[in-house]
């Protein structure tokens, strides 16, 4: 069992490094193509996106994993009770979309040319639920190679489609290249079902009967996904409602419109990706970690269940750790390699030490979701996210700019980190 988690720990690790690669690169095509105009109008719709993704797939994902882990319940009937529901669910999605879609364009966001772009989310989310849903049957299975080559697959969809088409599309207006960029991903998301579905057992006998809805089934994962969905949630509105306080406030307090849009891009175009990057080898350990605490902590092997956490950590940090040090002492380098600007230089380095925390934090969510604690994760969740939010709208009246965007969510990782820690070592003790 040891050897499997490491196993599936470094086939993660290392499909997360090469998804990454793949991610700058199209990060770098994407900055190089549309430029700061259209890297600033992607980043106001990215926390719509991130939003509407949390309300499409529902925290399923690390429900159905656990689930599966735990071998109480057929895989097939977990998975394809939920397929009718899904597909139903996420047409009523798309239609909301298409409704409110005016009114976020206009009156939230305060900008006309994102209306297409978001019409454009509401077409991705069937493809990216069922993409999760598949996923998560891999992971409760503690199959990762077939979770991991789809990525890699998807990645390179995305690339190919990136350097293809969104040149084209420039030449039509900014606004229909940064729709194209978020309808790339019908296609990469289609692609990776594709490669999903071909690694599923052979064997299996799918009848008319294993798609009708399972009460217990539907039960069991709602009582785990809900309260994930509502950690996500919860983050997704916040990050939702960013741009929209820190709009209204810095124009009213005298700063301009422009000058907001481009530092908010410069954050969350440069900034936080560049800070993030660790963090998707800490999120391929915590996928690693679940299924493992879902299945020993569910037959009282606390002790075990304690020494993988404390593996899931060491790995985190000795990851996290050098990138901490790189963005402390040599940002520009990391910075213009990447993006080859040195836009967001001043802010890394202040940030990247309480990033360190952030790469810890995703194994602990992961342990909470596995030991059945989601809703305690949830709880640190909605007061951090409240301090962010409460932190975030007085710091935007003192006049300090954008930094009342990065103190804010310090002060959101800093509760979070220390509140998930608690909680575990509460229980695994």
């Amino acid at each position: 069992m040891k050897s499997k988690f490491i196993k599936s720990t470094i086939i993660l690790i290392i499909g997360g490094l090469i998804t990454k690669l793949l991610g700058m690169f199209i990060k770098i095509v994407l900055t190089r193509t549309i430029k700061e105009e259209g890297i600033s109008l992607y980043m106001l719709i990215l926390p719509t996106f991130n939003l509407f993704i949390t309300l499409c797939t529902l925290g399923l994902s690390p429900a159905i994993s656990k689930l599966i882990s735990e071998r109480k319940r057929k895989s097939k009937n977990i998975i394809l009770s939920l397929i009718p529901l899904v597909i139903i669910y996420n047409l009523i999605l798309i239609i909301l979309i298409i409704l409110i879609s005016p009114l976020l364009s206009n009156v939230l966001l305060q900008n006309s040319n994102t209306y297409y772009p978001i019409i454009a989310i509401g077409l991705t989310l069937p493809f990216i639920c069922i993409s999760s849903i598949i996923k998560g049957y891999y992971f409760g299975k503690e199959r990762m190679f077939p979770h991991t080559l789809s990525n890699i697959i998807e990645q390179l969809t995305r690339l190919l489609l990136t350097i293809t088409y969104i040149p084209k599309l420039l030449n039509y207006g900014i606004v229909y290249s940064v729709t194209g960029v978020v309808l790339i991903n019908i296609i990469s998301e289609f692609i990776s079902i594709i490669i999903l579905l071909l690694f599923l057992p052979k064997n299996e006998i799918i009848t008319i009967e294993d798609y009708k809805i399972d009460k217990i089934i539907l039960k069991d994962i709602l009582s785990i996904s809900i309260p994930s969905t509502g950690s996500r949630l919860i983050g997704s509105i916040v990050y939702f409602f960013e741009p929209i306080i820190l709009t209204f406030i810095l124009k009213y307090v005298g700063y301009d419109y422009n000058y907001i849009t481009l530092e908010y891009g410069i954050i969350n175009g440069y900034v936080y990706p560049l800070l993030l990057m660790p963090s998707f080898f800490t999120l391929a350990i915590s996928n690693a970690l679940l299924p493992v605490i879902s299945n020993n902590y569910t037959n009282n092997r606390k002790e075990y269940s304690k020494n993988k956490l404390k593996q899931a950590i060491t790995f985190s940090l000795i990851i996290g750790i050098p990138f901490t040090l790189i963005f402390i002492l040599i940002p520009n380098i990391p910075l213009n390699l990447i993006y080859k600007t040195t836009s967001g230089l001043n802010y890394i380095p202040y940030l990247a030490p309480f990033f360190l925390l952030y790469y810890v934090q995703s194994p602990l969510t992961s342990t909470l979701q596995g030991m059945g604690k989601a809703k305690e994760a949830m709880y640190g969740t909605l007061i951090g996210s409240s301090i962010k939010t409460i932190s975030l709208i007085i710091l935007s009246f003192l006049k300090i700019g954008l930094w009342s965007l990065l103190i804010s969510n310090i002060l959101n990782i800093l509760y979070v980190t220390i509140q998930h820690y608690y909680v575990v070592h509460k229980y695994l003790n």
